[in-house]
């Protein structure tokens, strides 16, 4: 039979989406579902790594009946995923030794600040291009050994393996046959060196993660393995490919080839990234200077900048303070007003990133007088959004020396006009908005349909791509500029308290 379609499982922080495509690049099915957010403690965040599987399982057994097609129609399963959630596992039962450590869970800023205090910043930033910071993945797996039930005797037995959720699933996915990961997500665990392109000691005994802990790192277009689960495809066997964490899958389902070329995904937290090509640019500033892709035995670099808040601050709006019920309701409060009249909210939940990068920083909501009203907030939430992609935009282009030609937005935020259009204000350049806001599930089937030759070439995919909505600047530059100013004001406030 002919294998006429792609099955992409899009692992993002808040819930489980499988879509499928077919040869014209048409997404033709999509299914999904949440996963339990927990908050054990203020500042933690953890998701329960089985319940993520089983949804995996069910998304996917979905999506396919939907369009009433058989796992024999699988050319390839690829995997896009949040990258420095943190898993550790007993390699004997395959079961989870503690719940998965989210990438914004504050709870190892104590031991950052301590490797800090003791001058190890430098050697981590040298090799491995990120900053100390309890964003990644190292420390969570030091947390998880030290603390978990019965973690510090399996890892004496040889019982443990760790792994980002990307390696979680694929060792599931073949019943424990494989234990792989691929370059950006290896990138960003603080164990890999980007230059040698291998897990480093020194940084490992530094965390206390053997290295035999950790999975083998490939390319993303390589072959990952083979699905073995009968509770997924039965008897038949598809090909694992395509691996790659979210923010560099949007960067490469954006077609951001060339150097310069910038995309920012809208999510829960935002990223952006600019490609800078086959050499690494040296981190400052709170830049992090990253894998953009391994393909085909070649590295492309690309330069970071990550945003821990930015739509998870409209769902905190709408589930925590009840100021809307749906989005609609929110763009109809949105549109009575004109002006944020002064209002800020900078949406340190979980800290600060970029350039910030203060994981103690706490949220707040500035400049409110007897006028404002639910609407003046939720445009205030709105608009950090785009203020933080435009701190994240300017420190990029002073750090690296090459000015952004243009922003590719994707991600579900990016579907909201009103922020679009603001965030093109905000930096004065165009923002393009795919017409399809799942990128980096694109990114991922684009990278391993292309390596099992699904498709035969780059140029076959860019003549498939949409090149989709574009918003122009339309703002008066003091305008922007008092804006922009109202919010460095507001950020400084909770900063540099």
């Amino acid at each position: 039979m002919d294998k006429a379609y792609m099955l992409v499982v899009d692992q993002s922080t808040s819930g489980t989406k499988v879509l499928i495509t077919d040869k014209a690049g048409t997404i033709v099915a999509r299914r999904s579902k949440e996963h339990t957010q927990l908050y054990p403690r203020p500042g933690w965040v953890e998701h329960d790594p089985i319940e993520i599987y089983n949804n995996v399982k069910e998304t996917a057994l979905q999506a396919m009946k939907s369009i009433e097609i058989g796992p024999e129609s699988l050319a390839a399963l690829t995997i896009t995923n949040q990258r420095e959630t943190a898993v550790l596992w007993d390699r004997t039962t395959g079961l989870p030794v503690y719940p998965a450590i989210v990438w914004q869970c504050q709870r190892t800023a104590d031991k950052v600040a301590a490797l800090k205090a003791s001058g190890y910043e430098e050697a981590v930033l040298r090799k491995t291009g990120l900053m100390l910071d309890p964003y990644f993945s190292a420390a969570k797996w030091t947390w998880m050994i030290e603390h978990a039930a019965g973690a510090s005797e399996k890892l004496a037995r040889g019982e443990l393996l760790a792994g980002t959720m990307d390696s979680w699933l694929i060792w599931k996915l073949t019943r424990g046959s494989v234990h792989a990961t691929d370059y950006t997500n290896a990138s960003r665990t603080s164990l890999f060196d980007i230059h040698q392109l291998k897990w480093d000691e020194q940084l490992c005994r530094l965390f206390g993660v053997p290295a035999e802990l950790l999975p083998e790192v490939r390319s993303s277009d390589e072959e990952f393995g083979y699905t073995e689960d009968p509770e997924l495809f039965g008897d038949i066997r598809v090909p694992i490919t395509g691996v790659i964490g979210d923010s560099q899958a949007a960067l490469y389902g954006n077609q951001c080839f060339r150097i310069g070329m910038g995309k920012a995904t809208y999510g829960t937290g935002t990223s952006v990234l600019m490609n800078v090509g086959p050499n690494p640019v040296p981190s400052r500033d709170g830049l992090v200077s990253a894998i953009a892709w391994g393909k085909g035995g070649k590295i492309t670099y690309a330069v970071e900048a990550v945003i821990r808040t930015s739509g998870d601050s409209l769902k905190w709006l709408r589930d925590n303070l009840g100021l809307f019920r749906t989005f609609t309701e929110m763009e109809e409060l949105l549109a009575g007003i004109t002006d944020n009249e002064g209002v800020y909210l900078v949406p340190a939940f979980v800290g600060l990133g970029a350039p910030y990068w203060n994981p103690y920083a706490r949220a707040a909501i500035t400049g409110m007088n007897r006028s404002t009203n639910k609407a003046h907030i939720i445009r205030a939430a709105l608009e950090s959004i785009a203020y933080q992609v435009r701190d994240a935009v300017t420190l990029m282009e002073q750090s690296t020396g090459i000015q952004l030609d243009q922003l590719r937005a994707d991600g579900g935020a990016s579907d909201n006009e009103t922020l679009m259009q603001f965030q093109a204000d905000m930096l004065d350049t165009t923002v393009i908005k795919s017409e399809i806001s799942e990128l980096s599930a694109l990114g991922s089937v684009y990278m391993g349909g292309v390596g099992i030759g699904f498709w035969h070439s780059l140029e076959e995919i860019t003549q498939k791509h949409r090149i989709g909505i574009k918003y122009a600047p339309k703002m008066q530059k003091q305008i922007r500029d008092a804006y922009y100013a109202g919010w460095k004001s507001a950020v400084a406030s909770i900063v540099n308290r």
